[in-house]
């Protein structure tokens, strides 16, 4: 207990360390640049067409029409000239903000374990028990497993302390499951990543459960960039950069965590190895004592010389 407990605490300082190294906040920093780089190109060949698209449609609402003519009585003007671009880009964000989210998932994890690998465990031997088919099908599974499970428990987020155990309880499960997976993927065995999930459920899970919870950070600035509309474009940004560092710190501290208890796992099976031989040697020498002697052979007789002499005549 007392070392599982020192290998949680010393993973969780060690991926809070690395979290400042330019690497990985260059990794934190790229669904920025992705995202500006799809807005960008986007912008450029369908910004036109689509503001234009959204204003026939706000023009067309017969329930918005009274409002923009209400409006146009005080003054205002032509509302639809700067409500439409405002609309095109609420609608397009969320859909870059996935995107770009779902391609930095696939290639910061890789990315984060193999700079943990090479910096604190480079001789420790890659056994490849994981491709990335089997990751895949791994993930979609315990997503699936995840969302019905939390459909099940929705009845049960209207008593008031289940809502704040529920869904995060949940979430840290399927972190923890996929997290795992990757961390392990390239230097665990099957077997080995078997025993690891049984031997370290417990930790694991928690690394899930508490990583959740600091998730649920970004969704508060989010929050804010919709209600304060003016600051729309500042918050939702540093909403998308804290959920990525969230999720840098996570890949982080699990493969710390995964790849040390792997290293701790090969030394253990290595000792009991060295030490079978040496009981086994013990063992024969006691037992040959105990053996029946056999007889030592008899001496043969000495061969038959020659008394007679030789005389001269």
């Amino acid at each position: 207990m007392l070392a599982g407990m020192g290998l949680l605490f010393d993973s969780f300082w060690r991926a809070a360390v690395y979290c400042l190294r330019p690497r990985v906040i260059v990794l934190s920093l790229l669904p920025l640049l992705l995202m500006a780089a799809l807005g960008l190109g986007l912008g450029y060949f369908y910004w036109d067409a689509a503001v234009q698209g959204m204003r026939s449609l706000l023009d067309a609402s017969t329930l918005l029409a009274g409002f923009w003519s209400w409006l146009q009585g005080w003054g205002v003007g032509d509302v639809t000239t700067v409500v439409a671009p405002l609309m095109v880009v609420l609608a397009i964000t969320p859909l870059l903000v996935v995107l770009s989210l779902l391609v930095v998932a696939v290639l910061m994890t890789p990315a984060l374990v193999a700079l943990v690998a090479d910096r604190r465990f480079p001789a420790l031997e890659r056994k490849n028990g994981g491709s990335f088919i089997a990751s895949v099908a791994w993930s979609l599974s315990s997503t699936l497993l995840a969302l019905v499970a939390l459909v099940v428990s929705i009845p049960l987020w209207f008593v008031p302390p289940l809502i704040l155990i529920l869904p995060p309880l949940i979430w840290g499960w399927l972190t923890y499951r996929v997290m795992v997976f990757d961390a392990l993927a390239d230097h665990a065995s099957k077997e080995e990543r078997r025993e690891l999930f049984l031997r370290h459920r417990s930790s694991l899970l928690g690394i899930g459960i508490l990583t959740g919870y600091l998730g649920a950070a970004p969704s508060i600035v989010w929050a804010s960039g919709v209600v304060f509309a003016a600051a729309f474009f500042v918050l939702v940004p540093l909403a998308i950069w804290i959920y990525t560092l969230v999720f840098a710190f996570s890949s982080l501290w699990f493969s710390h965590y995964c790849l040390a208890a792997l290293q701790r796992l090969r030394s253990e099976k290595e000792e009991g190895l060295r030490d079978v031989p040496a009981a086994g040697g013990s063992s024969q020498g006691l037992d040959s004592t105990l053996l029946p002697q056999a007889p030592p052979p008899a001496s043969l007789p000495a061969p038959a010389t020659s008394t007679s002499a030789t005389s001269s005549p």
